[in-house]
């Protein structure tokens, strides 16, 4: 028996990925769409609750009514009574507040009654606050204020506070409504609320999603005091302890193993949040490997051996779930967004706009372009506008490879804090299929780059994880690498090595992009 089962629960569905670890492959994948099986019953557009005010909520209980369906196709499939281990990944930052009564029912839940049936009475709050809320700016300098400003709570948590993290979320709830906020016994995370179903008790919270609060020391991977009580009073006791990734909680609760055949001694690991499990599920374990995913948005995943910071707070840290590393996460939004932009302004479809960027030379001949088409994360710009330097608007090729330049630039320049230098760029997405945009990035980044496919990188890690930790417990040793290896190898034939006689073009260009950004945004 060497199956395991990685959950997923993110803001539009509820998706499982079985792995086989005998024979290095993925025996099953499924899912659940919100809208499609619970619009009517819980009234969600695209899994979420829009409460007005930038309030973006969801149900727990539909979280719940998801688990039992796409188990129940799981089981009808016969494919979990092997399963050795369970561990999961939840969309970052919600957070779920439970009452009092939440644990003993979920000790006692029964195979003959669904979960939502049982669990009516267990929220303190009917609705979750998610990531997408953006409710919560008063309260982001409260907290920040509260533990002596914001370059204060960056040292501390790793990140400065942001209006998605559960934090801002938890102290916006005490101060609406108190009431609510004292009858709260537990608040959990959406991947801790997941994994208590499964357990069977109320799990707590990984590192990895500990650290997407703005509550988490991020050296010490424990809840920090300060910003516990910048946050809202009696939170500690609220909070269970933060545990380590790897440490088995118990076995499945027996619903599940009356219900859809589990084995009774199946484990049951922490769960963390998809951003973190998202790392393991793209192989990155080992400090300097970095994944790109070329989407609507540009997103870089890293993997580096300290607790470094963005001065700027131009990207987020968490703590890895391999236990030992850190996770920076990067987000530029135009992404595919101004690659799109570009095509069309010169009426490219995409085999034109791949031969424009083998027409020219790389450097572009000093033609540099801030691809600003909308309003920017990284770097902070308010107002969308490209800005142009020595560079012909006229010219439709010499601009398609500003704006790969540009962006490959960017992805460097803007990953400089990490202090870690990229030995590998494993890139994901659509534009992953364009060997022309791979080539600029393997150039301006000076190591080899390779497309990775991964159909649900967080599932895929959460199972990871759960062979993992099984493994650690059950032999007590077990390879970090040696446990992604089989699953997360780059396309055969993909890898594109850097072409040295580039090197010193885009030094040389990356300064005066530096610059450039520098006179423009000041």
């Amino acid at each position: 028996m060497s199956k395991y089962l990685g959950l997923d629960s993110s803001t539009q569905s509820l998706s499982a990925t079985i792995i086989d670890t005998d024979t290095g492959s993925i025996v099953a994948e499924d899912s659940v769409n919100y809208d499609a099986h619970f619009a009517e019953t819980y009234g969600v557009d695209n899994g979420v609750l829009n409460l007005g005010g930038g309030q973006m909520h969801s149900p727990p209980l539909m979280w719940a009514d998801a688990l039992d369906l796409l188990l129940t196709g799981l089981r009808d499939r016969g494919l979990l009574g092997q399963v050795r281990a369970v561990a999961g990944s939840g969309q970052q930052h919600g957070t779920v507040y439970l009452n009092e009564t939440a644990a003993p029912v979920l000790g006692s839940l029964q195979a003959s009654a669904s979960l939502s049936e049982q669990l009516k009475g267990c929220f303190s709050r009917a609705t979750a606050p998610i990531w997408m809320d953006t409710s919560t700016g008063a309260q982001c300098g409260q907290i920040e204020e509260g533990v002596g400003g914001r370059d204060a709570l960056l040292r501390l948590t790793g990140n400065t506070a942001f209006e998605r993290f559960s934090g801002p979320q938890i102290r916006k709830f005490w101060q609406d409504d108190p009431e609510g906020y004292e009858r709260t016994a537990c608040v959990c995370l959406v991947s801790s609320f997941v994994a208590s179903l499964l357990a069977g008790r109320l799990v707590p919270v990984d590192a990895g999603d500990a650290s997407g609060t703005n509550l988490m020391d991020i050296r010490a991977r424990q809840w920090a005091p300060a910003a516990l009580e910048a946050t809202a009073p009696g939170l500690a006791s609220r909070l269970l302890p933060v545990a380590a990734s790897h440490q088995v909680v118990g076995p499945i609760s027996p619903y599940f193993v009356a219900k859809y055949g589990f084995a009774a001694d199946c484990q049951i690991l922490p769960f963390s949040g998809d951003n973190p499990c998202s790392l393991i599920g793209m192989g990155l374990v080992t400090p300097g490997q970095v994944a790109l995913s070329l989407g609507t948005s540009d997103t870089l995943f890293a993997c580096m051996a300290e607790a470094r910071t963005s001065a700027t707070g131009e990207g987020a840290l968490f703590a890895s779930p391999d236990g030992a590393n850190y996770m920076a996460l990067i987000c530029f939004l135009n992404g595919s967004l101004a690659r799109e932009a570009v095509r069309d302004q010169y009426g490219l479809d995409w085999d034109g706009f791949s031969a424009a960027l083998a027409g020219t030379t790389p450097g572009n001949g000093g033609g540099l372009m801030l691809p600003y088409f909308d309003a920017e994360i990284v770097p902070r710009v308010e107002r969308a506008g490209a800005v142009r330097h020595q560079l012909d608007e006229s010219d439709a090729a010499a601009n398609v490879r500003a704006v790969i330049e540009a962006q490959a630039l960017s992805s460097r320049l803007h990953s400089e804090w990490m202090g870690v230098p990229i030995q590998s760029l494993s890139v994901t997405g659509g534009a992953s299929a364009n060997s022309g945009i791979l080539q600029v990035f393997a150039d301006v980044h000076g190591c080899p780059v390779q497309r990775f496919q991964t159909p649900n990188a967080a599932a895929l890690g959460a199972a990871l994880r759960a062979c993992h930790g099984e493994t650690l417990a059950r032999a007590g040793s077990a390879d970090w690498q040696q446990t992604v290896e089989p699953f997360t190898r780059p396309e055969s034939g993909s890898t594109i090595e850097p072409d040295a006689s580039h090197a010193g073009t885009y030094e040389a260009l990356l300064e005066e992009y530096r610059q450039l950004e520098i006179r423009h945004l000041g």
